[in-house]
């Protein structure tokens, strides 16, 4: 094994002791025939004709979005259903009429790039996942081919009942059900990283029916058949039976390969498919996480329906006003206009038919003010996201160096709500704390162990104005001095060392350690250097349990043959001897039963029953002789409780061998039963043993905080976000880690909704549980309501409240006439606090947030018990920590450290609303100012339907002139760096309060587009009117109109731009004057073409504009005028009514970052106050130095 490694492995073990099962074949039809029960499969006979009538689907997995026949009909859906691309949809067909006021190609030109663009982006996204799919679908595996031949098949080839041979190393091509392996014992191991993201190996083992078949040969003649369960989404339970000549065995999944888990540290395993392509349990778990989209989009679609409107009635305007003036045109013979000949016109201006006249009047109006509504929006905001997910990616900042772990942006759909947070809803084990757990106390026989000091401690003697004794400094400088052991921070020298044999209790002590080292399921790994076991196991809790149990003196090293081999003290002699356990049983853990029990004999044949749990289910099965130590083991665990460790209750007891042949008796029954209720089976055999216990002792282990994340709350508090901790720990545990993060703080009234009150426990006593739940809602809503007197009177004096509710409590809460109630409270605490959540609870808190207060929520967490919370927020940020991989791939943005999400929120948050913004205002005002001019000129020609700028200079307006610009804008404008980011968080607010998109800032904009076209038009019309242009000195047409106005339209919105942004870059530079020079570049290329296809451009800017200095100072004069009403405003407003950044430009142009006095006054402009985190606590004791009275 690489490194010097060797794994100890171990031959038969189940959770049960294996028996053979004793029904009937019609028993068992019976039982599997039912609903979700009805598979069969036909093991190394798939061609069967009874395999061919089941139809099962094949091995081919698709994950694309489109097919080569799909792509076009549904990509095109896609794009038309933004109501943007349908109008410019109905204005392309309608151009190729005689309605069109400008050429076809021109305007289906701009909307096929546009189109094109996203439907390309869709393409190259789905053909890399079409890649990955032909890369998976023609992997190899061998397969029996008859005739013990087993030859490489692909992937997709498979069929349910080939029997496969899977190698070291490789992946799981299909669900199998293994037949056996290189080991005798027939047991395999298997990394499922890719499914749940643990790292730990997990352990498969065969049948024992079909343990013997380790040749190709062997399986020349084999025929067995599979009943089993039908196809579902359920990773870790499997119900089936396999059926070898005339006996049956109970398959469990303990004998299930899943697809993409890998074989691990063993050399081949044969195995059985079962399930094939998207019936395998990991493509029965891929469904599509919910569809979000950020406020910002919602609300820019609200514009795009107003700019809309706005259209339809201009162009009603436009069809009344021009009806009316073509019906005057003829009156009584008399030609009004008689330059028109009305007398002798088409449909489209005969005053006899002035109605029909004003309807196609309007069709054509619908297409010529089809500016207003812009086109390349939609795209060009995709990239910009794209590209600003990009950055995120990038940061070195949010790299996790230690895991090799980069942030990672799933999704690009929510940058600008990453600004916008209103409420961060955390889980805490894993999210604030690291979940890599150390064991640090104990309690056995009633004596505390254990010197060491938690942070929580830490945190609490900070919070009390105490010093650590001097015992706990020196246990502290121990610790330093020691080289660190991972999973162990225990300093105690009278069980270390081997002198617990001298302690009053050292029997219990013996149990204990005995207890540590057996009732677990690691896997022990034995470094052939150096001789030194570690451990793989199930979770970081397991580990340090079994770590502690090797430093003090137990060491697990080996599983062999159904037993567990130790290396342990003798209680007699002092001596190391090593120790082999039968294992007879492992009852497992299981969130319903909160503990885990091993039965085992010892080497002198007694049986013991060892079990650990939490302190909830594992005092009420105590016997009335194993209480000795029950009350000071408790008050120890109410303390460990206050310290932030997580507690298990440790205890056992002998069983005779009559009671432990009944309970074998009923459990095999139940483990080996195929009926629906077996979980309730298996629950009923195993609470008849696991009772009458002798309490030895409990473990406490320390779940530390992770770095950074006291600072980032008080960072984020300091922003103006709410944060909320939901957490399954107990209530005590989950107060002191807010202590230590700071949300928690001395002084800070805490309201506390328990289930846990005398009166809620007398009504759980009654025998009538309807009226029981009833009573204890009732205590539930009188304690919400009494928690909103008190936050009355609070707000009245300014004080600040902290929320503490249980999860009993919070199900009464979150029901539908209650729920308003509790929420109102609250929102009102400044720190929220849900203990014993369950993953639902977390969930529906989540939604009641979300749609009851409106404001953007984000939910982050680690786990599978997570992801629930983060699929219901608006955003959901997965840590890419040790508990898998679920809730990263569930997550809109994964992180490796809480701390992470400061830099994600206030740096790149920040920037990315402000950006999204600016951009979606900057959209509109340009196109507004462009549209508006058009409009203009309408009225100037008497609403004719003349165009006042040539056919392509209207189509490549947003597409090449202006567009650019404003992706800059996008991707790379700021208005502080992000170090003034981190030190004025206050900035953040102006997301939060949706500052720079709310309406009156998009009016204001779009007032400022209308200003700009009406300086731009009417100056124009002004100052050319008269002009002479050309040799011959003809006056001014409507081509050089035309071509003037746009040219000023393109340098007023470019130089618009230009004093918008706040910080520039050498790109921006290149693209806005960029985009003014490819103008006349244009014009020069354009005016050259033929006038068949430039039309009236031809030539007109090299004879006519470019010679004329009339056609420059009228440019210059017109951009200045458009420029100043914005300059003006720009100006009186940072003078009078500064908005943060600007203030804090101010602060830094005059070199005052660093001045308190400075800091503080900007500051003192925050809307909300701080009242979570360091910099509450620390203004606190400030406040109450000064006036103690007051508080």
């Amino acid at each position: 094994m690489a490194g010097g490694r060797r794994r100890r492995h171990f031959g038969r073990i189940h959770a049960f002791s294996c028996g053979k099962g004793r029904h009937s074949v019609k028993d068992e039809q019976n039982l599997i025939g039912g609903p979700g029960f009805s598979r069969i499969v036909y093991c190394n006979d798939p061609d069967s004709y009874e395999a061919n009538l089941l139809n099962y689907s094949d091995n081919y997995v698709r994950t694309t979005k489109y097919n080569a026949a799909t792509f076009l009909p549904k990509s095109l859906f896609e794009q038309f259903r933004r109501v943007a691309n349908l109008y410019f949809l109905v204005c392309a067909i309608l151009s190729f009429t005689p309605l069109s006021p400008f050429s076809p190609v021109s305007n289906v030109v701009p909307l096929v790039i546009v189109i094109g663009v996203t439907m390309g982006k869709e393409l190259l996204e789905d053909w890399k996942r079409k890649q990955q799919d032909i890369e998976i679908n023609n992997r190899k595996v061998k397969v029996h081919h008859g005739d013990g031949v087993f030859e490489y098949t692909k992937w997709r080839d498979l069929k349910v009942g080939d029997i496969v041979k899977v190698e070291k190393d490789h992946f799981f091509p299909a669900d199998l059900i293994i037949l056996s392996s290189s080991f005798e014992e027939a047991l395999c191991y298997v990394e499922t990283t890719n499914l749940d993201g643990e790292t730990n190996l997990k352990l498969k083992q065969a049948l024992e029916a079909t343990s013997s078949l380790h040749e190709d040969s062997n399986f020349q003649n084999f025929k067995a058949s599979i009943k089993c369960e039908d196809p579902n989404a359920n990773l870790y339970t499997f119900v089936g039976s396999l059926d070898v000549g005339e006996q049956q065995y109970p398959l469990t999944p303990q004998q299930l390969l899943l697809r993409d888990s890998k074989l691990r540290n063993t050399d081949f395993v044969y195995g059985v498919v079962i399930f094939t392509g998207h019936d395998t349990k990991v493509m029965q778990n891929s469904t599509p996480p919910p569809s979000k989209r950020s406020k910002v989009e919602r609300r820019m679609d609200k514009i795009i329906y107003f700019l809309f409107s706005l259209l339809v009635l201009m162009a009603t305007i436009t069809a009344i006003v021009f009806g009316i003036s073509t019906e005057e045109d003829l009156d009584n013979g008399k030609m009004k206009r008689w330059y028109l000949r009305p007398d002798d016109s088409t449909v489209y201006y005969d005053p006899e038919k002035a109605p029909v006249a004003a309807i196609l009047q309007f069709l054509t109006s619908f297409m010529l003010y089809g500016n207003l509504i812009p086109i390349s929006l939609y795209v060009s905001i995709e990239i910009v996201k794209v590209l600003q997910s990009i950055f995120i990616n990038q940061d070195l900042h949010m790299y996790y160096e230690e895991a090799d772990k980069p942030a990672h942006a799933r999704t690009s759909n929510l940058n600008e709500e990453l600004g916008q947070v209103d409420t961060i809803l955390s889980d805490k084990t894993g999210t604030l704390t690291c979940n890599s757990m150390e064991f640090i106390k104990c309690t056995i026989a009633g004596t505390a162990y254990g010197r060491g000091v938690t942070e929580v401690e830490r945190a609490m003697a900070r919070r009390k104005g105490e010093e650590l004794t001097r015992e706990d400094e020196d246990a502290e400088d121990v610790e330093v001095a020691k080289p660190p052991i991972k999973g162990f921070n225990f300093t105690d020298e009278r069980i270390m060392n081997g002198n617990w044999i001298n302690e009053p209790h050292a029997d219990v002590i013996q149990k204990f350690l005995q207890l540590l080292a057996i009732c677990q399921t690691a896997l022990p790994e034995v470094d052939e250097e150096t001789g030194r076991t570690s451990y793989e196991a199930e979770s970081p809790d397991e580990a340090a349990f079994v770590v502690a149990a090797r430093e003090l003196g137990f060491e697990f090293y080996e599983r062999n043959h159904s037993s567990i081999s130790l290396r342990e003290i003798d209680l007699i002699s002092g001596r190391k001897v090593e120790r082999s356990y039968q294992l007879l049983n492992v009852l497992e853990f299981s969130s319903a039963r909160k503990r885990m029990s091993v039965i085992v004999r010892n080497e002198e044949g007694r049986i013991f029953l060892f079990s650990k749990g939490a302190d909830s289910v594992m005092f009420e099965r105590l016997a009335k002789n194993g209480r000795e130590f029950e009350e000071q083991s408790k008050d120890h665990i109410n303390e460990y409780a206050d310290a932030g460790l997580r507690t298990l209750v440790a205890a056992y007891r002998e069983l005779d061998e009559g009671e432990y042949y009944e309970f074998n008796k009923k459990f095999s029954e139940a483990k080996n039963s195929l009926s629906a209720d077996q979980e309730e089976m298996v629950e009923k055999a195993t609470e008849m043993i696991e009772r009458e216990l002798i309490l030895l002792g409990a473990t406490a282990v320390e779940d530390k905080l992770q770095n950074g994340v006291p600072e980032c709350i008080d960072k984020l508090a300091q922003a103006g976000i709410k944060i909320w901790v939901l957490t399954g720990d107990k209530m005590e545990t989950a107060i002191n880690i807010g202590f230590a993060c700071s949300l928690l703080r001395q002084g800070m009234k805490q309201i506390v909704i328990s289930s846990e009150t005398s009166e809620a426990k007398a009504f759980e006593k009654m025998e009538d549980k309807a009226a029981a739940a009833s009573a204890l809602k009732g205590c539930v809503v009188r304690q919400i309501s009494e928690a909103k007197q008190l936050l009355t009177a609070a707000n009245e004096d300014s004080a600040a409240l902290a929320l503490i509710i249980d999860g009993k409590s919070l199900t009464y809460a979150l029901e539908e006439d209650v729920k308003n109630l509790f929420l109102e409270v609250a929102i009102g605490c400044a720190s929220v606090i849900c203990c014993r959540s369950s993953p639902k609870q977390k969930a529906l808190v989540t939604r009641l947030v979300k749609i009851r207060t409106g404001n953007t929520t984000l939910a982050i967490g680690d786990g599978a018990n997570d992801v629930g919370m983060l699929q219901e927020a608006d955003i959901g940020i997965g840590i890419s920590g040790v508990e898998g991989m679920q809730a990263v791939m569930s997550s809109d943005i994964a992180i490796a450290q809480f701390r992470f999400l400061e830099r994600l929120l206030l740096i790149h948050g920040h920037w990315c609303y402000r950006r999204i913004s600016s951009m979606i205002c900057y959209f509109f005002y340009k196109n507004i100012t462009f549209g508006f001019t058009i409009f203009f000129y309408e009225i100037y020609a008497s609403f004719s339907g003349q165009s006042a700028y040539n056919d392509w200079y209207l189509s490549l307006y947003n597409v090449f002139f202006t567009s650019l610009p404003v992706i800059a804008l996008g991707v790379f404008d700021q208005d502080v760096s992000a170090k003034l980011c981190l030190k004025f968080p206050l900035l953040y607010q102006e997301g939060v309060q949706n500052v720079l998109f709310s309406w009156a800032r998009i009016i204001g904009w779009a007032f400022n587009g209308i200003v700009s076209a009406v300086i731009v038009f009417f100056l124009c019309i002004m100052t050319m009117k008269t002009q002479a242009f050309r040799k011959g000195g003809e006056v001014v047409g409507l081509e050089i109109l035309g071509t003037t106005m746009y040219t000023c339209v393109v340098w007023a919105v470019n130089c618009q731009m230009a004093i918008s942004i706040s910080y520039f870059t050498y790109i921006q530079h290149i693209f806005i004057w960029g985009g003014i020079i490819f103008w006349y570049i244009f014009q020069l290329i354009y005016g050259a073409i033929d006038p068949s296809f430039s039309t009236n451009a031809y030539q007109v800017f090299i004879e006519a504009l470019a010679p004329a200095p009339s056609y420059w100072l009228a440019t210059l004069f017109v951009v200045i005028s458009a420029l100043v009403p914005y300059f003006t405003y720009a100006s009186i407003q940072m003078r009078f009514y500064p908005a943060y950044h600007q203030m804090i430009h101010w602060i830094r142009s005059d070199g005052k970052t660093d001045d308190p006095e400075f800091c503080n006054m900007v500051r003192s402009r925050s809307l909300r106050p701080t009242t979570v985190g360091q910099t509450a606590r620390i203004a606190h004791s400030r406040r109450y130095e000064k006036s103690p009275l007051e508080l």
